[in-house]
């Protein structure tokens, strides 16, 4: 058999991250990630996997995040037994997002099915649960760097410092063949930017026959500035948020990201540099990383800073539910840092939904927000959303900062590429959206890599990698979505922005009599619509601008 790489996540988005490596002897799954962003997009995470759990030999883990570890559970629940292989400092995270991920799982379906049962529908079950999680985590075998393992079969692998996050490494992997020399390929996983606060800058060797570079922010130059460069753009936005004496909300991935900002909130207060206030951390699972961080501070840059941070009296801990939502009921100045950073799940989603609606309030978003996700559509610009099946009027400021990104921008990822030249064969840009892949692209081929060499795969696509040049194997291919709805708005958006715009619509009427019309005409369209002279079917009229809303949730 020849050697196969299947795209099964990660293609032209930025989730889901899931490579399938195959050879004569093994079958290698490199990370089982979550697919966030769209309900489409989504529902892929409770459909049977591409392929049978219990015929692959192990998985490689780039590091822990829910888009790359996120269905490792799952991965396990179906047959899977084999090793997880992965960084040590990535299993001890992994020890406390994969139950927590499961918990969340639980709860939210929990609720889901009581609004599921009062519309008479059929009850759903969670991808996995707490305690799925748990037991794969006995799976799992951490290493060091840049110590060689052999996971399965002909493959032996290595892991190298990826910057992105504690314990995030890049892949490198070589496949032994018969008479040849074994084929080398690496696996960037996610890069972190060259002033990452906690991290040294990424690693890896070079002269590779294939490399699988991520792409977030190809084509966008952040211009990054020195680290009080950052505090001061920090500073900038709280003391604006200040000025308003509403509520702060920060919604940050719960690991690393969270402790990056408290770290440098706390520093600001400290020099007097922005008012002082309560820094709320409600996220237990942010609880938790915080003291695997404290547990790794030797191994990180400006360690001792987050140590100290996190004994600072203006930081206090949220961890039960009560807590939580005991900090709707605070006024004044004070800052909510909450999972999750996309606004996806977890906690953020009640405080947005308490304080979205207050001009008082301010929402930083801290990071990359997903093509429909909650946080991309509220950078949009959305004046109204849905959540947890409520309508919310956005009367809060939306406020963006990019300095904590753990993603390298485009000339960041141009120069690691750069430094693992040559590459033999070819370039598969994966983890990044369409315009940002295209520009990567167009910047790679500026270092001499010929066009054909850099290939954007979409999900999941099949390639043959073991002959003269690299082979997409369309007949192998099986997409479980149109390619076209990857990283898109969708069906469930366009209703629920729609259902806005038709009460929009009635509100605005003068009369009993012009909403009568309106809503006359839209049953008209649904019955079989109302055609123009020209036989084309016309659209009520709705007027206004349509607003991109939360259409995914239930």
């Amino acid at each position: 058999m020849p050697v196969r790489l299947t795209f099964h996540g990660a293609a032209c988005t930025v989730t889901g991250s899931c490579y399938l490596l195959e050879t004569e002897e093994a079958r290698l799954l490199v990370d089982c990630g979550m697919f966030q962003g769209s309900k489409t997009e989504r529902e892929l995470n409770y459909r049977p996997f591409p392929f049978t759990p219990s015929t692959l030999s192990a998985v490689l883990l780039t590091h822990a995040h829910i888009d790359h570890a996120g269905l490792l559970p799952k991965l396990v629940k179906h047959g899977f037994e084999g090793r997880i292989h992965c960084t040590a400092a990535t299993a001890d995270l992994c020890g406390i997002m994969l139950p927590d991920s499961g918990n969340i799982q639980e709860m939210e379906v929990e609720q889901l099915n009581r609004r599921r049962v009062k519309r008479g529908e059929e009850e759903v079950e969670p991808i996995y649960t707490q305690d799925d999680a748990m037991a794969a985590l006995a799976q799992f075998e951490g290493h060091a760097l840049e110590q060689w393992i052999s996971p399965a079969p002909g493959i032996r692998a290595r892991f190298w410092n990826a910057g992105h996050l504690l314990g995030s490494a890049s892949i490198e992997v070589e496949v032994q063949q018969s008479g040849q020399k074994p084929l080398r390929l690496l696996f960037s996983g996610d890069l972190g930017p060259d002033n990452k606060m906690l991290h040294f800058d990424p690693e890896a060797p070079a002269d590779f026959d294939f490399v699988i570079c991520e792409s977030t922010y190809g084509g966008r130059d952040r211009f990054e500035r020195s680290e009080d460069g950052r505090r001061e753009i920090l500073a900038r936005e709280v003391t604006a948020a200040a000025k308003k004496k509403g509520a702060l909300l920060i919604p940050s991935f719960a690991v690393e990201r969270t402790q990056e900002l408290v770290t440098d909130l706390v520093k600001l207060m400290d020099e007097g540099k922005v008012p002082e206030a309560n820094i709320f951390i409600d996220s237990p699972l942010a609880s938790k990383a915080t003291a695997i961080f404290v547990r790794h501070a030797g191994e990180l840059q400006n360690g001792s800073d987050l140590t100290r941070a996190f004994t600072s009296p203006h930081v206090r801990l949220t961890e039960s539910v009560e807590d939580s939502k005991a900090l709707a009921r605070f006024s004044g100045f004070r800052i909510i840092v909450s999972a999750s950073g996309m606004c996806e799940a977890g906690r953020i989603r009640h405080h947005l939904k308490n304080h979205l609606w207050q001009p008082s309030t301010t929402v930083l978003l801290a990071g990359f927000q997903a093509e429909g996700s909650l946080g991309r559509i509220l950078e949009d610009g959305a004046k109204t959303v849905t959540i947890m099946g409520e309508t919310v009027s956005v009367k809060a400021a939306i406020r963006r900062i990019e300095d904590y990104s753990g993603h390298a921008d485009g000339p960041e990822l141009v120069q690691w590429v750069k430094e693992r030249l040559p590459v033999g064969r070819s370039i598969f840009l994966t983890h990044g959206e369409e315009e940002g892949q295209r520009a990567l692209a167009e910047d790679l081929g500026r270092l001499g890599l010929p066009h054909d060499c850099i290939i954007i795969p979409s999900l999941d696509s099949v390639y043959e990698l073991s002959g003269e040049s690299c082979a997409y194997l369309a007949e192998d291919t099986k997409p479980r979505i149109d390619p076209a709805m990857v990283a898109r708005l969708d069906s469930h958006n366009d209703l629920a922005d729609l259902v806005l715009d038709i009460r929009d619509a009635v509100n605005r009427a003068g009369d009993e009599k012009a909403k009568g019309v309106i809503l006359r005409r839209l049953r008209r369209a649904l019955s079989g619509g109302e055609t123009g002279g020209d036989g084309t079917r016309r659209r009520p009229p709705v007027s206004g601008p349509s607003r991109r809303s939360r259409g995914w949730e239930e």
